[in-house]
């Protein structure tokens, strides 16, 4: 990657639905080189999608709980199915593989408390491998950044 494929990639982070031209424009060169860069940062697996951001609460989905999971063996077995339950459940939005003393934290979101105990209940609780789980329920996001830094 050089500089004009970070230039490219920082203008899509702001603003995906960038035309070919405007982005070629924005990052000092003409449509056909830059739509190949871009083709090339998706092949890549640089570039790994594009997605609307949306604010969750507005959809009706003002609760968001930070689970935090510990197995009951760190096994690859009991990971990979672990990964394959949690990936089922749509109001899990992020988990993450963790070193501590917890392994696994889950984000999950949800309209409200009794919804959220639905989930626990009828879903994550039946998960096997699982020895504990603690929940912290976020009151506010205070930061919330969808465009990493630049490197370098």
């Amino acid at each position: 990657m050089d500089r004009i494929d970070t230039q490219i990639i920082a203008q899509l982070q702001q603003n995906a639905r960038l035309s070919i031209t405007e982005l070629a424009e924005r990052v000092g060169l003409t449509p056909t080189p830059c739509a190949r860069r871009v083709q090339k940062l998706e092949e890549d697996g640089i570039i790994t999608g594009y997605t609307a951001r949306v604010d969750a609460s507005k959809l009706g989905l003002a609760l968001t709980v930070f689970i935090f999971v510990e197995l009951e063996r760190q096994s690859h077995e009991t990971l990979r199915n672990f990964e394959a339950a949690i990936r089922r459940f749509d109001e899990v939005v992020e988990c993450h593989l963790m070193t501590g003393t917890r392994d696994i934290l889950l984000k999950v979101v949800a309209p409200d408390l009794k919804a959220f105990d639905r989930f626990l209940e009828d879903h994550l609780v039946h998960v096997p491998g699982i020895r504990a789980t603690r929940s912290s329920f976020s009151l506010r996001t205070m930061v919330s950044r969808e465009v990493l830094p630049q490197v370098g």
